[in-house]
């Protein structure tokens, strides 16, 4: 500005004239900061795998594995982190009669599969899965054996010496000695049901598989035996069924599958050749618990008996504890007491 017209401005007629004061116009607020989206850094190495995946060529008995993203009755879809989904039809998932599609399937469950086609026409890789257990199988079997896996399946035939079970796609078969604790005479019941069973034998050469339950229901058997016995008391007396005579004596069943030995010279108190001059199997026997020692019960028929004379004596004696002189009767019931 011009320092004469600065100078009238501040003065008029000699008097110096107030500055007036401009408010300052307020600021307009400023616009909330928009977040940025997180930046996604992918380094080369995220690249290179994913051209590799993409560029990888895929040949017929390839070893594929996948993740289930659908199923029907007709097969199952896998994403195999490729260009091409693979598709393995229901026929080539299982060699084993039992196995079911729509109940033994699950979205999101991983497996290996061979390469049959890398086109199936429909720009699907057609795979197989029995054809890579089939493969690969037995490696794990061997495994399985060193580690003594417990293993669940279901049994999908019977035979008169024993059962049939599937293990990652290899027939396997269970003795009938090794169903259970006890030799199986009838194992038509088994089929359709579900056993945990370890591998006990496993031949790659000779194609052979053994399997067997009996070592785990023994375990389970044994563990219900101890639960059972040490509900019991050495001293009381129970009710017991007769299950098999012996020539050194009668084994009784006590209920909740314990068993305990009636020896012979604890039958009776007279001596006896064979249990049999007194018992008969199905026999229903009341004995006392003498004695439960490593898991075995021995019990007694002799001592019920003297339990019970004992307790007749008591009572007897209690008896003559009451008589009174002035009773009319009280002599002849003292001489009939003696």
């Amino acid at each position: 500005m011009n320092e004469n017209l600065k100078n009238e401005t501040q003065e008029i007629n000699g008097q110096p004239v107030p500055e007036i004061e401009v408010p300052e116009t307020p600021a307009a607020p400023e616009a909330p900061a928009v977040p940025e989206e997180p930046e996604v850094v992918e380094s080369m190495e995220d690249y290179s795998r994913e051209l590799e995946s993409s560029l990888r060529k895929i040949h017929e008995g390839d070893v594929m594995e996948g993740e289930v993203i659908a199923f029907n009755e007709h097969g199952v879809i896998l994403d195999l982190s490729y260009y091409a989904t693979g598709r393995v039809p229901v026929e080539e998932m299982s060699a084993d009669p039992s196995f079911n599609i729509m109940t033994d399937v699950q979205i999101g469950d991983r497996f290996q599969a061979i390469v049959k086609s890398v086109d199936d026409g429909k720009g699907n890789i057609l795979l197989s899965k029995k054809a890579a257990e089939t493969e690969y199988s037995w490696d794990i079997l061997k495994r399985m054996k060193e580690e003594k896996t417990v293993i669940t399946g279901t049994v999908s035939e019977t035979v008169r010496a024993g059962a049939i079970m599937y293990v990652e796609g290899i027939r396997g078969f269970i003795p009938a000695s090794k169903l259970d604790v006890k030799y199986v005479e009838d194992t038509s019941p088994y089929l359709g049901r579900k056993l945990s069973v370890q591998v006990f034998e496993v031949d790659e050469e000779r194609q052979k598989l053994i399997l067997s339950a009996k070592e785990l229901a023994t375990q389970a058997y044994m563990e219900q035996q101890e639960a059972s016995i040490s509900r019991l008391q050495v001293g009381s007396i129970v009710q017991g069924t007769v299950e098999s005579l012996q020539n050194y004596g009668a084994f009784v069943d006590l209920g909740d599958g314990i068993s305990g030995l009636l020896h012979i010279s604890e039958i009776s108190d007279t001596r006896i050749a064979h249990p049999k001059a007194v018992l008969r199997t199905g026999q229903t026997v009341s004995v006392m618990i003498r004695k439960i020692e490593n898991g075995k019960v021995s019990l007694s028929m002799k001592a019920v008996q003297e339990a019970k004379e004992q307790e007749t004596e008591e009572e007897a004696r209690e008896y003559r504890s009451e008589y009174v002189p002035n009773n009319p009767f009280a002599d002849l019931l003292k001489d009939f007491l003696k």
